[in-house]
């Protein structure tokens, strides 16, 4: 697939971060997760692709996104294709159930998910929060995501996304 080195990700605890590990230890098909180290100054989506050869149609990003309802400020997981930009003020913002919604500031993305800017992944974040697969992602056969951590990435199966706790597939999440 790729220049990419992999490894069963439970047997390289370093590239995961804290909630990413403790997630995959109690997740059933962990086993078929696997993790490779990769350079961090490459770990945005673009450098990525051209430094270990995957095509950024395997490449999966996770959004944060935010907004208030009555006072009360409101977290998502927007997974979608590298190919593809999450329709935050469309559908995100109605399943949010917000007037309007953006991005999350990154240091509360990095704070409320304990994961590093450029490697926050859908797997291990706060279980209050839904976590919206783009229907393209689960087509995947090797979908490339975040570790937590901007020196590793995770290598899955997209379909195995929508088996994450709070995960559920939605259909146009990005354009």
């Amino acid at each position: 697939m790729s220049k990419l080195e992999t490894v069963a990700a439970l047997s390289a605890p370093p590239l995961l971060a804290p909630p990413v590990l403790a997630a995959l230890q109690s997740w059933p098909p962990a086993a078929e997760v696997l993790a490779a180290p990769i350079d961090p100054d490459l770990a945005d989506t673009a450098a990525f692709c051209a430094a270990y050869d995957v095509e950024l149609s395997a490449s999966a990003n996770c959004v944060v996104i935010a907004g208030k309802r009555d006072g009360e400020l409101r977290y998502a997981a927007c997974v979608i294709l590298a190919t593809t930009r999450a329709d935050v003020n469309g559908v995100a913002r109605k399943r949010l159930d917000v007037r309007k919604a953006s991005f999350a500031p990154m240091e509360s993305a990095v704070s409320l998910t304990h994961m590093e800017y450029g490697g926050i992944t859908p797997i291990g974040l706060p279980s209050s929060w839904p976590v919206w697969i783009d229907s393209r992602v689960v087509d995947v056969p090797e979908a490339v995501v975040g570790s937590g951590l901007r020196r590793s990435k995770i290598v899955l199966p997209g379909a195995l996304l929508a088996q994450l706790p709070g995960a559920s597939v939605v259909e146009d999440l990005a354009l």
